[in-house]
């Protein structure tokens, strides 16, 4: 699963116009890490960098389980995240114009659309373990040694 987490739904945002906070953010992440299946999260939108900042290092946490310091530690740039200097960021009290119907409607669209969608035609399989010589993978082990030719073309499997 690709997900890709954009940083321009977040409260404050220059170009944005939702008000989640980091927390909501991250529940996203945590919802699809739920599922114990193979993610690959991609960052994207953004146009408070030091909220994409917050952001990321803050779902980087998640993915991670690691819990992070609601303090951001002294840096280089340390100055970009006053006046509180802290890890999350408070929402506005924007008002929220979206009513429960118009959600559900959405929600029922998307699933209509979702379940149109063809099936992936390959299922996720372990893969194999290595047929390949013991003696030759232990040459492999240590990335600074090249093998030899000769135990190269051991690990040539016919057709």
């Amino acid at each position: 699963v690709v997900l890709q987490c954009g940083a321009d739904s977040l409260a404050g945002d220059r170009l944005g116009c939702f008000n989640l906070s980091l927390k909501g953010h991250a529940a996203c992440v945590e919802y699809m890490k739920s599922f114990n299946v193979p993610l690959l999260i991609l960052g994207g939108g953004g146009y408070t960098i030091r909220n994409v900042a917050r952001c990321w290092a803050n779902e980087t946490g998640v993915l991670l389980d690691q819990k992070l310091s609601e303090e951001i530690p002294y840096n280089e740039y340390y100055e970009y995240y006053g006046p509180d200097f802290n890890l999350h960021i408070t929402p506005s009290n924007m008002e929220n114009h979206n009513t429960k119907k118009y959600i559900e409607d959405t929600k029922i669209e998307l699933f209509e659309c979702l379940s149109s969608l063809p099936k992936p035609s390959v299922q996720i399989k372990q893969v194999p373990h290595s047929t390949v010589d013991s003696k030759v993978e232990e040459k492999e082990g240590d990335p600074d040694v090249r093998i030899s030719q000769a135990d190269a073309d051991k690990m040539v499997q016919d057709d």
